[in-house]
């Protein structure tokens, strides 16, 4: 259950969004001002994930209010309400990071959907498509924790130490940002994936969660190939050998536990499970340009990709060795 701290100088209205919201599932919180409500976050941190505060109010305004929230606390979704809504108010709002933005008078069921529609964008908007973000927002339950079948990606680039020590930080935050993150980003939401995280160099990549289509593991094979495909267009127009970038993708599908894990401080929407684990290592062990796929993704796409039969590995945690195929391209 979350919990939605209402911020109000006015008790009539501090009652009437209760009477709106009291059979959504919220535990609700209320204060008189701005800061009333910061002391309220301060002793329920771990509870309230969302703010509604209203703006014209008298000492702290709703604004300052809620940008004092996120700085305790920056994945509270805030909402702003205001009844003198003006062009610059909402581009300040939307400057200062705030979340939502809606104007009085508003219906009871408008107020419903922008709470659902803003804490949702914020928790997913970083790491899936649109399209999946749009699925999302209709139906909130799909991000719940459950088992589901998902196709695992990681990508590592292969001599990172070497490539790294060879640039100023700047100066390698800018090229990996330019010719690795942000192309391989784009082709992850081309094909619907959700990106999971980065760790350092390596990127993991979820098919089929937290919405599952009909395609999950052959939306993956065919984004690893564009991936590849990309990575190989750009070095060939990088200036210098030392900057090449070499990528080895490894792709495994199974059983997964899907959801939101961490602290109230950093959460992120993961999967948990051997997948990951296979994903993981045979990404640790592709060479630049493969793509390393197990037996369970070769079988379900097979004739739609060329493959060579590499040796069985052995990985740690699992009883059986893991036959391993390399994706030599389409069909």
């Amino acid at each position: 259950m979350h919990g939605l701290l209402i911020i109000d100088d006015e008790e009539g209205v501090r009652r009437s969004i209760k009477r709106a919201l009291q059979k959504e599932g919220y535990s609700l919180f209320f204060a008189e001002g701005g800061h009333q409500a910061i002391d309220i976050i301060h002793e329920k941190l771990t509870e309230i994930t969302i703010v509604l505060s209203d703006f014209k109010m008298p000492g702290l305004d709703g604004l300052e209010t809620l940008i004092q929230i996120g700085n305790i606390n920056p994945e509270i979704t805030r909402i702003l309400l205001t009844g003198y809504a003006t062009m610059e108010g909402a581009i300040q709002a939307t400057n200062e990071g705030i979340d939502g933005f809606l104007t009085k008078p508003f219906e009871n069921p408008e107020l419903r959907a922008k709470i659902r529609e803003s804490f949702t964008r914020k928790q997913l908007e970083q790491f899936v498509s649109n399209q999946i973000l749009k699925e999302i927002q209709n139906d909130p339950r799909k991000i719940k924790p459950k088992k589901q079948k998902a196709v695992i990606l990681f990508t590592d680039i292969r001599g990172f130490s070497s490539l790294s020590e060879k640039k100023d930080p700047q100066e390698l935050a800018t090229f990996l940002n330019v010719n690795y993150f942000t192309p391989l980003g784009d082709i992850i939401f081309k094909y619907n994936g959700t990106l999971d995280k980065h760790i350092g160099d390596s990127i993991m990549v979820i098919y089929g969660a937290p919405i599952p289509y009909g395609n999950d593991t052959e939306r993956a094979v065919f984004s690893a190939l564009d991936m590849q495909e990309k990575m190989q267009n750009i070095n060939n127009q990088l200036r210098t050998k030392d900057d090449i970038i070499p990528v080895g993708i490894g792709i495994a599908v199974g059983e997964v536990v899907t959801g939101i894990f961490g602290s109230w401080r950093k959460k992120e929407y993961t999967a948990l499970g051997s997948p990951v684990n296979i994903a993981a290592y045979l990404q640790g062990i592709a060479k630049g340009g493969q793509i390393l796929i197990t037996e369970e993704i070769y079988r379900e796409i097979h004739m739609s990709i060329k493959v060579e039969k590499l040796d069985r590995v052995c990985v740690k945690g699992l009883k059986k060795p893991v036959q391993v195929f390399n994706v030599l391209g389409l069909r």
